[in-house]
């Protein structure tokens, strides 16, 4: 067909003869045509199949641009609809285009769940940074909320706590006890301004800490608590403020235990201490108020303490783990013994424990404690400060009634007092003892003053302790049921006027730790770590006892001294501190105000000034933090639970 198109005559240009033009195509020409129509070809039969799915997207682009304008528009399979129903066929042949449709699908769902919050929250689906920062405020409000909640559920439960149940009307001669004479009721307010004194700047400075810290005005904690905050001021002065009348601090206290004390978290603490301070003073304020939270308080703490019980001789170890239960004793403590004074003195808070709750684990674990003690031989008929709690032998030879000593005889005869008289072994062991002490220990001095000296090693030291002085009013106390009453009251009456002495021969009128009867020496301290006064009640707890069993007026006198001299040397405007040299004019100062000092010695001066009827000997026994609890038979808190 080409050459058919070419001419076929010579052309000539002014006689010039043109060159004539090729009739064929040569094979490259020929090439490139081909690939022209070839590709011409292949494009028109693929828009062929491929218009259909163009016409799918393009009517998807449609749907997108509808929905973004808020129209709500079904998605209609390939299929159609017939009489109202969807037809579905064909979705094996482009079964690519179902899945696209499933995924667009899913993404408008989520499109439309963010274009509802957006218009919940007035927010413009533009300003993406936007809607994440209302949503993070959304976040903050809701837990915000629940935590609102949770503080209301803890609030009512504060105040669920709060609500006084009581079991009985509370032990008789908790209150009162105004005395007629006016310059002793002078006296006795003038206590009870000091005990106000010291409590409100507690509250004030160290509320929920173990103990206070006058000067620096900011709370303080012995080793003896471990790590925790466990507020020992509020329980160990509770029942001092009831006794006082001081209410309203009363009020504050008996809600702080009811609402924050707890034994939670793990901590080291001493079992004694947590038994006579924590237990005590918590069984004391059931009996005197009939508060049965005070109890279930009470029950939580004494089970905390139960691991140290666990030895093969059942004599308690002295530290306790709270959380793990692992007990020890202290180090030094001749070889890892436990102290005579530390595992003696859990029977009086135990014993009463088994009384009221009905758990007879308590005074079992007491009892087995009492039995071992009796079982093995007293070398000289004394007991010695250190006992194996594995082998249940002695360990080092040194006998004191002051410090590692003291406050076991003390509960042997408690014991008997508060069972009513009725346990027997607790008397026996009690008599014993006190034969050998006075046979023994009981020297006086070329001055004529009384004293208990120490055994140590098979030789007396001639050194008393100022824990050592309680000693007075247990033998007074004791005297009355003894083979020879006026003996015991001397003995009682000795004691007294030689720790006087410890105080009348000082500086401040304060006694120091320890004094000694050396040479010339005579109820005063020659050492140094020996001059301190920690704020102790021993001495004026004896003198408390004499009143009461004498009436002998300078009791009350020397108890007035004690109460000028605490004045003049320890009190500061924050509370109440310990002096560190009793023989110094102007002492300087421990800032420690011990909880003791609330428990005890402003609760004996109080009651010294005070009538007998308030806490009357012949229906409570003290613990030794001077925490009262019911003699069994003569305080109706025991006679209504046994009706």
């Amino acid at each position: 067909m080409a050459a058919s198109l070419l001419p076929v005559s010579q052309k000539f240009i002014n006689g010039v003869p043109v060159p004539q033009g090729r009739k064929t195509l040569r094979l490259k020409e020929k090439y490139i045509i081909l690939l022209v129509f070839v590709t011409f070809g292949l494009v028109c039969f693929g828009a062929f199949f491929f218009l259909p799915d163009l016409r799918d997207r393009v009517r998807l682009n449609d749907v997108v641009r509808n929905r973004m304008r808020g129209v709500d528009e079904m998605m209609i399979p390939r299929g159609g609809i017939r009489g109202g129903q969807i037809i579905r066929h064909g979705e094996d042949e482009h079964e690519h285009l179902n899945d696209d449709r499933l995924k667009f699908q899913n993404q408008m769902d989520r499109d439309n769940r963010i274009a509802n919050i957006g218009k919940k929250l007035n927010i413009s689906r533009k300003d993406s940074g936007k809607i994440k920062e209302d949503i993070d405020s959304e976040k903050e409000k809701i837990l915000k909320l629940r935590q609102e909640e949770a503080k209301k559920k803890e609030e009512e439960e504060r105040e669920k706590a709060k609500q006084i149940k009581t079991e009985h009307e509370g032990g008789e001669g908790g209150q009162g006890g105004e005395p007629e004479d006016s310059d002793v009721k002078q006296k006795r307010e003038k206590v009870r301004e000091m005990m106000r004194h010291a409590w409100v700047n507690y509250e004030k400075y160290a509320w929920g800490a173990n103990e206070l810290r006058p000067i620096s005005k900011r709370g303080h904690s012995a080793s003896i608590f471990g790590s925790l905050s466990l507020g020992a001021t509020i329980i160990d002065a509770a029942d001092t403020l009831y006794i006082m009348e001081l209410m309203d601090e009363y009020k504050r206290a008996r809600d702080w235990i009811a609402t924050s004390f707890t034994f939670d978290g793990a901590t080291e603490l001493s079992a004694f201490e947590t038994n006579i301070r924590f237990v005590g003073g918590l069984l004391s304020l059931y009996a005197l108020t009939g508060d049965a939270m005070y109890k279930k308080k009470a029950i939580v703490v004494a089970d905390k303490l139960l691991p140290a019980f666990d030895t093969p001789t059942g004599i308690p170890q002295s530290m306790v783990n709270t959380k793990t239960g692992s007990a020890r004793n202290w180090g030094w403590a001749s070889g890892g013994c436990s102290i005579l004074a530390e595992f003696g003195s859990f029977h009086l808070e135990f014993v009463y424990l088994s009384e009221i709750s009905g758990k007879s684990i308590y005074k079992d674990k007491v009892m087995k404690i009492r039995e071992t003690l009796n079982s093995i031989d007293k070398p000289n008929g004394l007991y010695p400060n250190y006992l194996n709690p594995r082998t249940g032998r002695w360990g080092q030879s040194h006998t004191a009634i002051g410090a590692l000593g003291d406050s076991f005889y003390e509960y042997l005869l408690k014991s008997w007092l508060q069972s009513g008289k009725k346990d027997d072994l607790a008397k026996k062991m009690y008599d014993e003892a006190v034969q050998a002490i006075v046979e023994k220990l009981v020297k006086k001095s070329p001055g004529g003053l009384t004293y208990v000296a120490e055994y140590k090693s098979g030789r007396l030291e001639n050194k008393m302790d100022h824990l050592g002085c309680f000693a007075g009013g247990m033998f007074a106390l004791g005297a009355e049921y003894s083979d020879n009453k006026q003996k015991y009251l001397d003995l009682g009456a000795g004691i007294s006027n030689t720790c006087h002495e410890s105080y009348a021969r000082s500086e401040t009128k304060l006694g120091p730790e320890a004094f000694r009867f050396d040479g010339n020496t005579e109820a005063k301290s020659i050492r140094q770590n020996e001059k301190y006064y920690i704020l102790r009640p021993e001495v004026v707890e004896t003198h408390f006892y004499m009143w009461r069993l004498t009436k002998e007026e300078k009791y009350r006198d020397w108890n007035w001294e004690a109460v000028q001299a605490l004045e003049k040397h320890c009190r500061t405007d924050g509370g109440y501190t310990g002096i560190r040299d009793v023989y110094q004019t102007n002492p300087s100062q421990d800032d420690v105000q011990q909880s003791f000092f609330l428990a005890e010695t402003l609760k004996y001066l109080y009651l010294t000034f005070s009538d007998d009827s308030l806490i009357p000997l012949d229906k409570w026994v003290f613990n030794t933090e001077a925490h009262p609890l019911p003699i069994q038979g003569a305080n109706k808190v025991i006679e209504k639970k046994e009706r």
